[in-house]
């Protein structure tokens, strides 16, 4: 099933497990599919792909309106979305049957979510950006903006911390020992949705990859908010004229708010390097540096007498 739709299934999960409505939001999915798919316009119009997701959702919205829980509701529109159009009802199906799993678990075990499926890391990220989609619906902008920057200074600290990072990076770690660890570092520190996304970020994300994992979080934040996040490490402290000049200009070239993740790294010698998204932008001295220096070998090898060694032979020997 799409990687999106079972990270947002996930955080809904939680959502019903807390009041007890897993078996009755899974019987209600079941009772969607069992009426679109008896009805050959409604099937038509649902899984016809040339017709726009807000059409499709429309349509769908005027059948559960008043008919549903409000999170059932949620769960269809979200479908919709992230589902291609021919496999829309086979995910009603399918996340109705998992919730009236959840619901057929021993008391005990209720409130532990199932195990996610192994995935690549494009499918582990997104799952996990699916789980924030549904987290982030009941945030206010102030949230997503405390949320955003909490999960950075989290990341960062992950990423400085070799103990932690090899700790929560540990796949053969149990993952609710690598959750119980960021419990005990966040809990009553942060807000609780700040809690729960790092938390499913051991889950739902691989384990070696939690630092990108939480920055990935970061970046969904501001888009929620409709912001972009850059990421810029610099050799020194940048100061406020020079980071909002640095904004302006990056909300220019991306045509959106542009908030400054800002890390100091003195290897870098001067300059900055900068990322949003696939865009990076590396006017470091090191990296200036480096391509001199394979300029110069480049130049060197150019010019060698053959048989002669090189630099590089030197340097790798």
């Amino acid at each position: 099933m799409n990687p999106a739709l079972q990270g947002y299934l996930a955080a809904m999960e939680e959502s019903l497990a807390a009041d007890g409505g897993l078996a009755d939001a899974g019987a209600q999915l079941h009772a969607v599919a069992d009426v679109v798919e008896g009805n050959n316009a409604l099937l038509l119009a649902v899984n016809d792909g040339s017709v726009p997701v807000p059409a499709r959702r429309a349509v769908l919205d005027e059948l559960l309106a008043g008919k549903v829980r409000p999170e059932v509701g949620r769960l269809v529109h979200q479908a919709v979305w992230v589902v291609p159009a021919g496999d829309v009802v086979t995910s009603f199906r399918w996340m109705g049957s998992r919730l009236v799993q959840a619901a057929a678990r021993p008391a005990a075990t209720t409130a532990e979510p199932f195990a996610e499926d192994v995935l690549g890391r494009l499918g582990s990220r997104n799952r996990v950006s699916g789980y924030a989609a549904a987290v982030f619906e009941s945030c206010t902008v102030a949230d997503l903006e405390e949320i955003e920057d909490q999960l950075f200074r989290f990341a960062r600290t992950v990423e400085a911390n070799r103990r932690l990072r090899h700790a929560l990076g540990d796949r053969d770690l149990p993952v609710a020992v690598r959750q119980d660890v960021i419990v005990q570092l966040l809990g009553g520190k942060v807000l609780a949705a700040t809690v729960r996304l790092a938390s499913y970020a051991a889950r739902g994300g691989r384990a070696r990859d939690i630092v990108a994992t939480l920055d990935t979080l970061v970046e969904d934040a501001a888009k929620a908010r409709g912001w972009r996040v850059a990421r810029v490490a610099a050799a020194d402290t940048v100061g406020d004229d020079q980071q909002r000049d640095l904004s302006d200009a990056l909300a220019h070239l991306t045509g959106n708010p542009v908030d400054l993740q800002v890390t100091v790294d003195p290897l870098l010698l001067g300059g900055v390097v900068v990322q949003v998204g696939d865009l990076l932008v590396d006017s470091s001295t090191r990296h200036r540096l480096d391509e001199l220096k394979e300029h110069v070998l480049a130049s060197e090898e150019a010019y060698r007498i053959p048989g002669t060694p090189t630099r590089r032979d030197a340097t790798d020997g």
